[in-house]
This record gives C-alpha cells, sequence and structure tokens, in this order.
C-alpha cells in the first residue's frame, strides 16, 4: 500500500488533531453542564442563605452561608445574572438536594443558570473557532483537486526558501516553500518575450530537494490568479497554499533552496539502499507546540476559569487544540 505524501499526512494531523480536541474539548463541557442540570433537579429542598462577600472575579460572583436541614454550615461561592440584587448582607434562597450527606447547592431561582451557561456556551464558541479550521484543510483538499482539473502548460521552476521578517505569531512556521515559474524563457518562446515570472507557495514535499541544478521543467496547472498546482519531473503534484502571485511576496525573505539537513549519520558511510531519513520526525515540533497549549491552557484556567478542575481541563483541551491545529496550517516543513 502506498503511503500517504507530506502533505496528506499533515492534512490528516490537522483534521485528526481538530476534531478529536473539539471533541473531548465539547463532550468535557457538555457532560459536567448534563451532570449538573441533573443534580439540580434532585435539589428540592431549600434554605435561606446569607451572603458574605459579593462582587468575586471577573464575573462579580457571590460567596453565601447557608445552613442545610440537618444543621451543617456550608460556605458557597455561586455565579448569578442580577448581581444588583444580590449584595453583600441580602438573603439568598439556596436549593439543595436532601438526601446527599454533604449536599452541593444551588441557586432556588430557575433563571438563575449562570453556571449551566459557564458549561455549555464555550462548548458551543468552541465549535466557531475550531470548526472552521477543519473545514480549511477540506477546502484546500477540494480546492487542489479542482485546480489538478485544469489544463497544464510548460514553465520552468526554480525553488526558494521563504523566511517571514514578521515573527509576531510564534505558533505559525517561520519557513515556507516558494516556487518562480517562468514562461518566457522557454525553448520554443520568442527572444523578444521579456520572461514572466509568477510566485506561488507551497506545502513542502522532499522531492523539492531534488531540484537543486536551478531551473526545472514543470506543469502548472492554473487560470489567472487562483492557486497553482505545479506538477515536477517525477509526477508529483504539490499542493498550493494561497494564490498565483505576479510580485514577489512581501515581508518574506526569498534564497537559494538547499536542503542541508545533516546530522551524526552524514558522518558515516552508508550502503547505497540504506534509507535516509529525517534528523527529527516532522510531527515533533507540534508535539511541542501541544505542550504549550496544555500549560498555556491550564494557567488560563486558573486565571480565567477560577482554578475548578472543569475550567482548568476545559482550557488545557481548547489551548491545546488550537495551537496544535494552527501550526498544522502554517504548513510545517522539516
Amino acid at each position: 500500500m502506498r503511503r500517504p505524501g507530506p502533505a496528506l499526512r499533515i492534512a490528516l494531523l490537522g483534521l485528526t488533531v481538530t476534531v478529536v480536541g473539539y471533541a473531548l474539548f465539547a463532550g468535557w463541557l457538555v457532560g459536567h453542564a448534563y451532570a449538573y442540570e441533573h443534580a439540580r433537579d434532585r435539589a428540592t429542598a431549600t434554605a435561606t442563605g446569607l451572603i458574605v462577600e459579593d462582587g468575586i472575579g471577573d464575573d462579580e460572583d457571590i460567596r453565601v452561608r447557608w445552613t442545610d436541614a440537618d444543621g451543617h454550615p456550608h460556605v458557597q461561592r455561586f455565579g448569578i445574572y442580577d448581581t444588583d440584587r444580590y449584595t453583600k448582607g441580602k438573603r439568598f434562597e439556596v436549593a439543595y438536594d436532601p438526601a446527599e450527606a454533604d449536599p452541593q447547592g444551588f441557586p432556588a431561582d430557575r433563571d438563575e443558570t449562570a453556571a449551566e451557561d459557564d458549561r455549555e456556551v464555550p462548548a458551543v464558541l468552541g465549535g466557531f473557532v475550531l470548526v472552521p479550521l477543519g473545514g480549511i484543510w477540506l477546502w484546500r483538499g477540494l480546492r487542489f483537486r479542482l485546480a489538478a482539473r485544469r489544463p497544464g502548460h510548460p514553465m520552468t521552476a526554480t525553488v526558494r526558501r521563504g523566511e517571514r521578517l514578521n515573527l509576531g505569531n510564534g505558533f505559525q512556521n517561520s519557513n515556507s516553500t516558494w516556487l518562480v515559474l517562468s514562461e518566457g524563457d522557454r525553448p520554443e518562446a520568442s527572444e523578444i518575450v521579456k520572461p514572466t515570472e509568477r510566485w506561488q507557495r507551497v506545502m513542502w514535499h522532499p522531492a523539492l530537494d531534488e531540484l537543486t541544478d536551478g531551473r526545472a521543467p514543470v506543469t502548472v496547472h492554473a487560470r489567472d490568479s487562483r492557486p497553482a498546482v505545479v506538477r515536477l519531473p517525477d509526477g508529483t503534484r504539490l499542493v498550493p497554499l494561497g494564490p498565483l502571485r505576479r510580485k514577489p511576496p512581501t515581508k518574506v525573505f526569498l534564497d537559494d533552496h538547499e536542503v542541508g539537513r545533516l546530522d551524526l549519520r552524514d558522518a558515516f558511510v552508508r550502503p547505497a539502499d540504506a534509507e535516509l531519513r529525517p534528523a527529527r520526525p516532522w510531527w515533533r515540533p507540534g508535539a511541542g507546540i501541544a505542550a504549550l497549549g496544555t500549560v498555556l491552557g491550564v494557567l488560563g484556567g486558573f486565571l480565567m476559569g477560577g482554578g475548578t478542575l472543569v475550567a482548568v481541563v476545559a482550557f488545557a483541551l481548547f489551548a491545546a487544540t488550537l495551537l496544535t491545529a494552527i501550526w498544522a496550517l502554517s504548513a510545517p516543513q522539516p
């Protein structure tokens, strides 16, 4: 069975991370929201508590002291919407499950749904952020298929390595691969026609490392300024990223494409039929990005989510998924 190419592997990774990450994120929140609502439905007893503190955190939560029917005192924090009504020193009705030995309190006012919304709303908003990231991969694949069906015409291509001059986004890959396409300098072209150049960014492919002798003949499937699919002499089709440009990209420094991936194994004589593998796995930077996202998510859970288990895990899942998906979309290369 033929192994998928690097572009397909990265696309599958990006899709898998996005779908699985969002499924875990939404499942975690929705599952806890269901458990909370189910526990609240069992809260049939009520008690009158005293608000001992208000304006807690950015959401202006309140802290209430209340006592259950067995005389056990409780001090609990509640999220509320009507912050003007519930202030320090006022009464607050608490509902609880009388069958529980250590019952959890709920707002007796059924209109106070801040706790449920804190679990359900982020799951919905996260979908608006993460689902389009997976859709980008589907659009790239469809665009590649449609572009590859267009009539092709011969051109020459020179591989250039691009390095972003603006490194403001550290989660995107700083290196990129560009093709400089020329058609006016073909042998059959008129000598008085000035060579026409186009610039196309593509996803990296190991076949590009073989094009080290300057210009190479290629077949370009393009129309106007739409993304162009470039077919190399060995039949490899490169996945385009962005439109076909008439001018060199700005904020990107282009220099000669050099392979130069050396490690200690290059100091030894290898058999002629030995397979040379990259010095590091292509997915390793993505694993580092995912770990960084997890750490940032945990910190966000403590700083913005109150440090609860639900908030910490949710923030960690969301941040790790988001950063890894962005890294995959940036077309990483060795």
